[in-house]
């Protein structure tokens, strides 16, 4: 996917407010979801009479385009969750088909935190921080074939190549009580912030501010820590892929945060 292309801008996805950390390339905001250990997805309720108060899921999440055998074109980008079949999410799709909509409306944001921003000022306070949030619509996945790939998508998002060695392919029973959804982009928008503290001219100009209060960046960045087998477990190394992927998983996150906390940012007036 050319890294020229990017998400429309609308009055719903549009970043107003300081508009120079606002990013809309679809590869930017596709990995924030993808690098993120945890995404948010929202929805409203089935009635507002009956609850009028909107839902909002911590659930894992997979951006990646499934293209059917055969298919002359390659489907755009979506985002696939799952979950327990029977769960008021997972129904939301097929108890709002009557309304007329290409799917159940929702938001999906991801957030990667990557420091805490110390400023003279505490009004300059800020956080580094890479964000998305994007609006589209759920569908129920009802192929064999997508679901199973999606299925496989977030298992790998979450520690790659662990579909392949762990117990597949699924039951029967494991694909019957676990139902997928694709949520459709509608639109959508990242803001990132990933530079060293910025200061006010005026505190700048005082050396006695300058030489009492501390400016910089505390960097932050998910660390795994050594795995410890299970109870069950038999394997007597720890694989490879599992190893490998916590060394390098750590150290890549460790010196992205590192090295943004240094680069400048804006002028400040």
């Amino acid at each position: 996917m050319s890294e020229a292309e990017t998400y429309e801008k609308t009055p719903r996805s549009t970043v107003n407010r300081l508009k120079q950390r606002a990013v809309y390339d679809h590869d930017t905001i596709h990995n924030i979801i993808n690098a993120a250990p945890v995404a948010h997805v929202s929805f409203n309720p089935t009635s507002l009479d009956d609850d009028p108060f909107p839902t909002i899921l911590p659930m894992l999440a997979s951006a990646a385009s499934f293209t059917a055998p055969g298919a002359e074109e390659t489907s755009p980008v979506a985002i696939y969750l799952h979950g327990y079949v029977s769960s008021r999410f997972m129904r939301l799709p097929t108890t709002k088909e009557d309304d007329g909509l290409p799917g159940t409306p929702v938001c999906v944001a991801a957030t990667l935190f990557d420091g805490v921003v110390l400023s003279l000022t505490p009004f300059n306070h800020s956080c580094n921080y890479r964000s998305a949030v994007i609006h589209g619509w759920a569908n129920l996945v009802t192929d064999p074939e997508e679901k199973l790939y999606a299925l496989k998508l977030i298992t790998n998002n979450l520690v790659p190549d662990r579909w392949d060695n762990a117990r597949v392919p699924p039951t029967e029973a494991e694909m019957k009580s676990t139902s997928v959804l694709r949520v459709d982009i509608a639109s959508a928008s990242a803001k990132i912030r990933a530079y060293a503290p910025g200061n006010d001219k005026a505190d700048l100009d005082d050396d006695k501010i300058r030489q009492r209060v501390w400016t910089g960046v505390v960097p932050s960045a998910q660390i795994y820590g050594e795995p410890i087998p299970g109870p069950d477990n038999l394997v007597k190394t720890l694989p490879k892929y599992i190893g490998n992927w916590v060394k390098d998983g750590n150290r890549s996150r460790e010196d992205y945060t590192r090295h943004v906390a240094s680069l400048p940012g804006p002028k400040k007036s």
